[in-house]
């Protein structure tokens, strides 16, 4: 008996004991987790670039600057703030918060050191913490924000940013539209099981059992390996998703098989025994793509890739474990009473059904259907080659949030490039070096796009200096990127015959160096990815055409994600619609992690649909007829799961963080290309052109090549020939 025949019916006969053991792990991890905490955090570093050697030279010269620096942001809602009640508020309160646990200093906004707009109604003051953001407990930063908001009154308007206030601002997020995703799946479910209520339950049970016991170890992780706050969020998103997709094949196949005479017992075999390969295949391949993203090198993507590997693995898990322990308590009932009592011999799709004249008329006509649907896929994809990527700040955070209202006070009070200034660090070594750091600074108070230069200021061991440049323009402005590279290419020239060093630094380079890094590696990745797509497929298809067809599709897709999101948040054509605060850059690791996620979709789908066309091509020959019978009987099932993925993501574009909005329109969008023109139009289109051609490989690499089945030879033969394993109704499952 093959490994998945035997894993379903070893959880099938003892589901006690395969429901007490996920019982368990629920119980064991949410306790870890919640005895544990978590220890999120959005700062990370790139060692090797500019922007990290800046760091790592102020960390080493300028200690009362080693951990992070946060912002208390002031406005006078009346008068100024140097009239006396305000300052003497103001004053009281940065006290307050200068004796906090892990405050090392507090910058007021009075004194020579301190800055006030000019008509004196928007002020800030700097709190320097001992330790960066990821280290300072969140209880203590919570104090801040509550000490500092203390003052907040009807003469003051107090707001707080940076990095440790944004990790708290934005963890623990609005969970409505998971909810919302939720319901939504259920609604489609529910008619796809044809109005059966278990049948619709069943994926939505496994899902959110295996993503509870996921989110609880991320927890745990979240002390040994650097997750920031917002992938959690991820995570649910993606293994919402997925792992009711996955479900769905399992049960759908599990009710075909009893609607065709099958046991309880030998449904459930069956269908983990087929569409249960198929879900192992595509969630293994998602994982090791996933994991993949380690070899990039980037260690803000580590989190990413461990924290959804980690929750995708536990979904697949439970599709292969629980939900057949699951189908086993239920026995027939997750089919409706209407089916239980007058079963047919088979649930197909009938001649003359739905899928069926479809399917027909594309063979018909397969040059134009594709043509048509190829022209519509480019048109979504154009905007994608214009696209820009970038990491998005604090100006992309919910309008009510404290992060987004101090952005936007700095803004309105001293320029939009306050936000986020140009870093100048160099490594002096006399008062040679200092002469030509000062003239460097000077020569970029003089260069288009710079607001204003902080004079340099001397380490306290007189080895470094470090003068801060305001650009013109805002962070996530492709104007200010363009002022970094002009004054980076002029380093080189002030460093020259000297021992001075300089570095540029701060949070918008730092941004624009794992931008620029990320870019570069982007193709070396997709390259990877896209070869094992084709290879997996080459096995389990016996053949050079499919898979090649499927890389060049799962490439298409991915176009449409990134041009949807190009078009509506870069080009801000969705900004009324989705709610979002300014249009901006994709954020720069959305592309890659996306591919890997969409490639394992991608490869689910198309071993669905094509390994239907290839039963009946080994059952009778005919190309023709192998691709419409495929596609009928495929067509409901597919259209039905993509639905539920595309709700479920769409869902999350009414998430207040901007990343999670850009994912969920771009995952909706590639998954409804990929489903409804792809895999509905485009693949059987070209698989009708190209014929019996389809299915050939060279003699010599079919030896080379292992076999990996897909469907079993029994089930084959079941099909055509099914077999009356237990009246109808009869198997209590129990």
């Amino acid at each position: 008996m093959a490994v998945m025949a035997r894993l379903a019916r070893l959880c099938f006969v003892h589901r006690r004991a395969v429901l007490a053991l996920w019982l368990v792990a629920l119980v064991g991890f949410f306790a870890a987790g919640r005895l544990s905490g978590s220890a999120y955090t959005n700062s990370f570093t790139l060692p090797g670039t500019d922007s990290a050697k800046a760091q790592q030279l102020l960390t080493a010269t300028f200690p009362a600057q080693a951990g992070d620096s946060e912002q208390i942001v002031v406005q006078a809602r009346t008068g100024t703030l140097r009239s006396a009640p305000n300052e003497r508020a103001v004053i009281a309160m940065l006290a307050r918060v200068a004796r906090l646990p892990h405050v090392r200093s507090v910058t007021s906004l009075y004194g020579s050191a301190g800055r006030i707009s000019k008509d004196g109604t928007i002020g800030l003051a700097t709190v320097n913490l001992d330790a960066t953001a990821g280290k300072v407990p969140n209880g203590a930063v919570t104090r801040l924000i509550s000490t500092a908001k203390s003052a907040d009154d009807p003469q003051l308007n107090i707001q707080l940013g940076g990095a440790a206030i944004e990790t708290i601002s934005s963890s623990g997020g609005d969970y409505t539209s998971v909810l919302l995703g939720i319901v939504l799946a259920l609604v489609v479910l529910f008619f796809a099981f044809r109005r059966s209520v278990f049948g619709a339950l069943l994926p939505l049970i496994s899902a959110l059992t295996a993503i509870l016991v996921g989110t609880s170890i991320v927890n745990v992780l979240t002390h040994a390996v650097a997750v920031a706050s917002w992938v959690p969020e991820v995570a649910v998103l993606v293994a919402l998703g997925v792992g009711v997709d996955y479900a769905l094949f399992v049960v759908s196949r599990h009710r075909h098989g009893l609607l065709a005479g099958l046991s309880p017992e030998g449904a459930a075999v069956t269908a983990l025994d087929t569409s249960g390969r198929a879900v192992l295949l595509a969630g293994l391949t998602v994982c090791v793509a996933l994991l993949g993203l380690f070899a990039l090198g980037v260690g803000l993507l580590y989190g990413v890739a461990v924290t959804v590997t980690v929750v995708v693995f536990l979904t697949m898990l439970a599709s292969l474990t629980l939900l057949p322990a699951m189908l086993g308590f239920l026995g027939p009932k997750v089919l409706r009473r209407a089916e239980r009592s007058g079963l047919v011999e088979r649930q197909g799709e009938e001649e003359g059904g739905l899928w069926h004249r479809w399917a027909e008329w594309l063979g018909h006509r397969p040059l134009i259907l594709g043509v048509s649907a190829l022209a519509l896929i480019a048109i979504l994809a154009v905007p994608f080659l214009s696209m820009r990527t970038g990491l998005v700040d604090a100006g992309t955070d919910p309008p009510s949030s404290t992060t987004y209202q101090a952005y936007q006070l700095l803004a309105k009070g001293f320029g939009p490039g306050f936000n986020g200034p140009l870093v100048l660090v160099g490594r002096v070594a006399g008062p040679s070096d200092q002469a030509r750091f000062a003239a460097f600074t000077a020569e970029a108070r003089s260069e288009p796009g710079v607001a204003a230069v902080q004079p340099p200021q001397l380490s306290p061991n007189d080895k470094a200096e470090v003068a801060l440049v305001y650009p013109t323009t805002g962070p996530q402005d492709a104007a200010t990127t363009t002022l970094l590279d002009r004054l980076r290419a002029a380093v080189p020239r002030a460093e020259a015959g000297s021992t001075l060093a300089i570095h540029i630094g701060g949070t918008t380079a730092a941004n624009e160096d794992f931008t620029q890094v990320l870019d570069a590696k982007m193709a070396q990745y997709l390259a990877v990815v896209v070869g094992l797509a084709f290879l997996l497929l080459a096995v389990v298809f016996r053949s050079l055409l499919i898979p090649l067809v499927a890389s060049i599709m799962n490439l298409l897709s991915f176009g449409v994600a990134l041009g949807v999101m190009t078009a509506a948040f870069q080009f801000g054509w969705g900004k009324t619609l989705l709610g979002f605060s300014q249009a901006g850059p994709i954020e720069a690791w959305i592309p890659v992690m996306m591919f890997a996620i969409l490639f394992g979709l991608s490869t689910d789908y198309e071993v669905f649909l094509v390994s239907r066309m290839h039963e009946e091509w080994i059952l009778h020959p005919g190309s023709k007829r192998a691709v419409v019978r495929g596609q009928a009987e495929t067509g409901r099932v597919i259209t039905a799961a993509s639905l539920i993925m595309i709700l479920v993501f769409a869902s999350f574009i009414l998430e207040g963080q901007l990343p999670i909005q850009q994912m969920g329109l771009g995952f909706a969008a590639a998954i409804f290309v990929d489903a409804y023109l792809i895999r509905t139009v485009l693949v059987p289109a070209i698989m009708h052109l190209l014929g019996p051609a389809n299915w050939w490989l060279p003699r010599r690499l079919d030896r080379l090549l292992p076999r990996i089945s897909i469907e079993t030879r029994a089930e084959l033969h079941h099909r055509d020939h099914p077999t009356q394993v237990a009246p109808a109704g009869m198997g209590t499952g129990q």
